[in-house]
């Protein structure tokens, strides 16, 4: 595009000085480097920016000549400065950060990969967080690095290569509306009270996971862009021992602040949602933790039972300041609606029924937009916590992301649940555009978990008479820096009082082990870490039921791999070595805050509930002669439940009865073999009761639905693991190998994955060896089945 008239002479002027300088000027003049300040004036004289009067910055070291430069560059985002309160006009600019800015000035609309820079022979001494800008930098030709192959980006900028950079960048340079203002908003999910860089189970620091670690990207993105809000998208007071501490032993009194919206406090949170494990500990318990928040947590689909009225604050609309180009200030507002997923009714039907009910979140947000939209609102965001879906909408569903994104008036989605990515995943979807961040044209992020991710979405707003039109959007995500113990201070000093009582609590002895205990094969084979839970809630249940009249019937025992790597990744699973247990070591064991519920099944309810389970396994054929992977990827290790106090084999040559989702899928399909109780085969009408977990006697198992009876003791899974431990002292960790596969003809080639640490640890006799590394920290395994 061609450039002003001003402009040009401004360049041509500028261009003119500094030939002069290099050609005239004695050598070590010559040599002369610009300084940050130098830069920002020339590169903004250039775009032919208007000034105003520097006033609105918040730099102490910026005289006033210079300051309606840096201030035009600041409002621009081409520069954030060195501190909140310092710009460093003098200090010298390096070939990286000259570039970085530059590129800033250009809204190509693309994004451009870091590959570009791999060329560069050396690119690893580039600024990590100044990636993204250097490789735009590249895509539109303003960075060509030297002739040697490198890009040199510590390297001082000469006045000469000042000049070359930004008539580079002039060609590229479209004109922006100063009355435009670009909104940026920022999101978080599915915390689970990782809030320190600190993994409780492993009792030592880890900088893979906290939102003390996600706070310094948000400082980052705020410094950039001063127009940024920042919502959370819940599960947020469950899922580490720090949350249980709170609730079984420092609970949460009346005008206590829970320290989960104490360390969203202490980054400014706007507002936030409710996650379906909010509602894990009772609703008394989420009411006081909500009592005393100090921003609104939202959510429009959850209806007290009574009333018919919402439970809870379906929407807020949020006066947000912003200034523009000009640095003016304006005032737009932001609609923020909150829902989650409906399946909470059966997920804590024990905490829940009768006392609220979902609504279908999809419908609720349409109930709730025109509200919004009347209340005045500019933009309109949803904090999601259902899931991001498919394109069919059921009524009623878990994940419904994809269908919000269709509803017009909806500008930006914040969706988790799933603990996935996006921009990422979910590239099968149709209208799916993961430069953009888009899906149908709306802006998403789904930002991991634990606090991996920042989700960053980047609105332009253009102002058209009294309203305004968001002309441009744009979605990312941020990693973490896992490499470094950098954080945000404030949120570990937010929490700092429950966090060490939360370690001192984790390392109370409760038993010992003769032998190491881990989850690495536990989907494979019959596994120790699920063992110890099944006996622990035999033993409890059998104390129950004495005396009643159910003391007579076999007694059954259902426990999955919680830990078992899967969608969490390679880390997750448990390990403890021999020797003395301590709390942390069964949080370890189960990571759920579950209670306890048994079923009165039939051996036909049995036989069905066992075929979803071992719907896990991908069909193999015995005589094909390539590898066969064992493991179905869609199938969460959770739903894999073993089932003590019977014995049977799976045959993995037959087809899945029903599908991940208990859909049926292959209705004669019979993978459970040799179903047996006491040595004898278990007939269909025998009766059974089975120790389970709340989540399992709620949700829509097949076989789990038929119970003809259910009993909910109140009591956490994980507390009856404590007290078994503490009564036997000593356990023997060892499996009793009441489940195995079926042999399988032939010889196929039949390969799993599970995490690379899991090599020495392969238990004798079972067939399974390692073959080498995988992706991310996993590898590859076989398993012979004979």
């Amino acid at each position: 595009m061609a450039i002003g008239k001003k402009a040009a002479m401004a360049l041509a002027a500028f261009v003119l000085a500094t030939s002069a300088v290099a050609t005239t000027a004695p050598a070590q003049a010559a040599t002369k480097e610009v300084t940050r300040g130098e830069y920002i004036k020339q590169l903004v004289t250039a775009l032919d920016v208007k000034l105003g009067d520097g006033s609105t910055i918040a730099f102490k070291d910026v005289d006033a000549k210079l300051a309606p430069y840096v201030e035009a560059a600041f409002n621009l985002g081409l520069t954030s400065g060195k501190t909140k309160t310092t710009f460093a006009p003098n200090e010298k600019l390096s070939r990286e950060q000259g570039f970085s800015i530059a590129a800033r000035a250009v809204d190509s609309g693309k994004e451009y990969p870091s590959s570009l820079l791999k060329p560069f022979k050396d690119n690893r001494y580039l600024s990590k967080s100044l990636t993204p800008d250097l490789s735009e930098a590249v895509g539109i030709g303003l960075l060509k690095g030297y002739s040697d192959g490198t890009v040199k980006p510590a390297k001082g900028i000469a006045p000469k290569e000042m000049s070359a950079i930004i008539k580079r960048l002039l060609k590229e340079y479209q004109p922006v509306n100063a009355e435009d203002v670009s909104l940026r908003i920022l999101g978080t999910s599915d915390l689970h009270t990782n809030f320190v860089n600190y993994d409780y189970y492993q009792d030592k620091v880890s900088n893979s996971l906290g939102l003390a670690k996600t706070g310094v990207l948000i400082e980052e993105a705020r410094a950039q862009n001063p127009n940024t809000m920042l919502f959370d998208n819940g599960d947020l007071i469950q899922g580490t021992p720090f949350g249980g501490y709170k609730v079984t032993v420092d609970r949460l009194e009346d005008g206590e602040l829970h320290p989960a919206y104490a360390a969203l406090e202490s980054l400014d949170f706007d507002a936030s949602t409710l996650g379906n494990h909010e509602f894990n500990f009772g609703l008394d318990y989420l009411d006081e933790a909500l009592d005393d928040a100090p921003f609104p947590v939202l959510n429009a689909n959850v209806y007290d039972a009574a009333t018919k009225e919402n439970k809870y604050k379906p929407y807020e609309i949020i006066d947000q300041e912003v200034v523009d180009g000009n640095g003016e200030k304006h005032t737009i507002k932001v609609g923020v609606i909150g829902v989650v997923a409906p399946q909470i009714m059966k997920w804590d039907r024990a905490n829940l029924e009768g006392k609220v009910i979902a609504e279908d979140a999809v419908e609720s947000v349409e109930k709730f937009l025109p509200e919004v939209e009347k209340a005045g609102a500019d933009v309109v965001v949803v904090l999601s916590h259902s899931g991001m879906g498919d394109e069919t909408h059921e009524v009623g569903e878990e994940d419904i992301t994809y269908q919000l994104s269709e509803i017009d008036g909806i500008d930006a989605i914040i969706t988790g649940h799933n603990h996935d990515v996006f921009p990422g995943s979910y590239s099968d979807l149709k209208n799916v555009n993961q430069e953009q961040g888009t899906i149908n044209g709306t802006p998403i992020v789904m930002p991991g978990k634990f606090g991996s991710h920042l989700g960053v979405i980047d609105l332009k707003l253009s102002p058209k008479g009294e309203e305004w039109e968001i002309v441009s959007e744009k979605a990312a995500l941020r990693a973490i820096d896992s490499k470094t113990d950098k954080v945000a201070a404030q949120v570990i000093e937010a929490v700092k009082e429950t966090h060490e009582a939360t370690i001192d609590y984790v390392r109370s002895p409760v038993g010992k082990t003769t032998a190491p205990i881990n989850s690495y094969f536990s989907q494979v084979t019959d596994d120790p870490s699920i063992q110890i839970v099944n006996n622990a809630q035999k033993w409890y249940v059998e104390k129950k039921v004495a005396g009643t009249p159910n003391a007579d019937l076999p007694i059954l025992s259902a426990a999955a791999p919680f830990k078992a790597g899967g969608r969490n990744g390679s880390d997750y699973y448990t390990e403890i070595n021999t020797g003395e247990i301590a709390i942390k070591n069964v949080a370890d064991l189960y990571v759920f805050d579950n209670t306890i519920f048994t079923l009165k099944l039939t051996g036909a309810d049995l036989t069905e509930w066992l075929e979803m389970s071992a719907g896990q396994f991908k069909q193999i054929n015995p005589s094909a002669t390539g590898e066969q992977q064992l493991i179905n990827p869609d199938y969460r290790t959770y739903n894999f439940d073993v089932i003590d106090g019977v014995t049977y084999d799976i045959d993995v040559t037959q087809p899945a009865k029903y599908d991940a989702d208990g859909k049926l899928v292959n209705e004669k399909a019979s993978r459970i073999k040799n179903l047996q109780y006491d040595g004898k085969a278990v007939t269909a009408t025998q009766e059974f009761l089975v120790v389970t977990n709340n989540y399992r006697a709620s949700g829509n198992f097949p076989g789990v639905t038929k119970a003809s009876e259910k009993v909910d003791y109140a009591y956490e899974n994980r507390q009856v693991i404590m007290d078994y431990m503490v009564e036997v002292g000593t356990i023997d960790p060892s499996a009793d190998s009441n489940w195995s596969f079926a042999p399988i003809a032939g010889n196929p080639n039949v390969v799993f994955e599970t995490s690379g640490k899991g090599q020495k640890l392969v238990p004798a006799d079972s067939g399974i060896k390692y073959l080498g590394a995988a992706a991310d920290g996993f590898a590859k395994y076989s398993i012979e089945i004979k």
